[in-house]
């Protein structure tokens, strides 16, 4: 049988570990595919370097709107990132009645919704493996593996970058800035940290993991992002000592009041095997109702591990290639009519537990002050840490755990305890997952 054709946009790092994946493991993947498949053409700005990294077994143009056009090509994989010209080559090739694989979790997060509905009418797939976790397969995991479940919730480290800033925070005793640059030094953190430090990459795919779990539409607008620029190595060393250690996770459950759509950082027990997932590995612990807990864990990035779910999305589109439209697995796992309209909870009504860290005046009557105020907000105390003030120190920190409450009752606690004369500066907030059986 004639090899399937693909056309490659954008042949950098995750691009040429995708060629060299295909090239090295040629003989399995037609064995499991049932026909070859082969990168026919490359597009790039870089067109000699591209030469080189084919070594003339494909066509190179700088022109990837040759490529979505090319009537040769089967399948097209967008790896030039963004969501802007990516967008247009997407929905161009998809136009041309193209299958597409990406692995651009921005683009999806944001046009994700626009892609999928043009995908269904052309009667074409769009797979997206390599977008959310890099080398694992979570996105089939999710959509086919736990098909048999209801989804109760997911919490992921997803970004490797702030996974990496943790753990040297806590190993080490080095304050975030200090680690931040040597994350940069070593090619873990971009010139331009934001997207990772600020959580909005997360975001990105949780906001595709949970449209996938609870069969709603992308809805990366209402995702609540906080990074993890002002984690202090005080409270690291402080939750270590409470038995925590604290992560950027990405989590989504389902509650009774709508669908929870959140990143932070979070105090995870120690005791839980993703709370020692260090350096710049990802894990995404998934509950289902019939299978329990199951954890994924795995590099989350790179060339040829992100390559590994590239051309996996590349296997299946060919074994699917010629099977009816309607009988193919759904984008978003559910039927495309059966998408529900579940709302995205705002984030002063989550239940959550939480973290307060207060410098307080070393005085009598100051921890009356501040337990009545959370006793007036119904909230209650789960374990308090007062530390002993320093020779001569007039000041010294309080630590709570908090059960679960509603996080508009914590705000509201805290910005009365901020407010008492005895405290010092702002209560740091942290949120708390026991992440067992809900």
């Amino acid at each position: 049988m004639k090899p399937i054709s693909v056309g490659l946009l954008g042949i950098g790092t995750v691009g040429g570990g995708t060629w060299r994946v295909l090239a090295r493991n040629q003989e399995e993947i037609t064995r499991r595919a049932g026909r070859g498949i082969e990168i026919t053409v490359v597009a790039d700005k870089e067109v000699e370097r591209a030469k080189q990294i084919t070594g003339g077994s494909a066509r190179v143009t700088a022109d990837a709107y040759e490529v979505v056009r090319d009537p040769t090509v089967d399948i097209v994989i967008e790896l030039i990132g963004g969501y802007g010209v990516a967008r247009d080559l997407v929905l161009a090739a998809i136009e041309n009645g193209k299958h597409v694989v990406t692995a651009n979790k921005a683009l999806l997060a944001l046009h994700g919704n626009e892609i999928f509905a043009a995908a269904q009418k052309q009667g074409v797939m769009v797979a997206f493996e390599a977008a959310v976790a890099g080398g694992i397969p979570i996105i089939k995991a999710l959509r086919e593996g736990l098909t048999a479940n209801r989804i109760e919730w997911i919490a992921g480290i997803i970004n490797g970058t702030s996974n990496f800033i943790l753990s040297e925070m806590r190993d080490k005793g080095l304050a975030f800035d200090e680690v931040l640059k040597e994350a940069q030094a070593r090619g873990y953190a971009e010139a331009d940290p934001a997207f990772d430090i600020e959580g909005i990459d997360a975001a990105h795919k949780l906001t595709i993991m949970s449209a996938i779990a609870f069969g709603i539409p992308m809805q990366f607008g209402k995702a609540y992002t906080e990074g993890i620029t002002k984690l202090t190595r005080e409270d690291i060393r402080y939750a270590e000592q409470l038995g925590y250690r604290i992560k950027l996770l990405g989590i989504t459950k389902k509650t009774p009041e709508g669908i929870e759509l959140r990143v932070h950082p979070t105090l995870v027990p120690t005791r839980r095997l993703i709370a020692n997932v260090e350096g710049v590995m990802n894990a995404i612990l998934v509950q289902g109702d019939a299978v329990g807990a199951t954890l994924y864990y795995g590099a989350g990035a790179g060339a040829e591990p992100t390559a590994s779910s590239v051309v996996a999305d590349l296997v299946d589109i060919t074994r699917l290639h010629t099977a009816d439209p309607d009988h193919r697995v759904p984008h978003l796992a559910f039927q495309p009519d059966q998408l529900a309209g579940t709302r995205i909870l705002p984030m002063d009504e989550v239940i959550t537990s939480y973290y307060l860290r207060m410098r307080v005046a070393d005085r009598p009557g100051v921890l009356a002050d501040i337990t009545r105020i959370l006793a007036d907000l119904a909230i209650s105390i789960d374990a308090m840490v007062q530390r002993e003030p320093g020779e001569g120190e007039e000041q010294v920190d309080i630590i709570m755990l908090t059960h679960e409450t509603r996080e508009k009752h914590i705000n509201a606690a805290i910005a009365k305890i901020e407010a008492l004369a005895v405290v010092s500066g702002k209560v740091t907030r942290i949120r708390l997952e026991e992440l067992g059986r809900n």
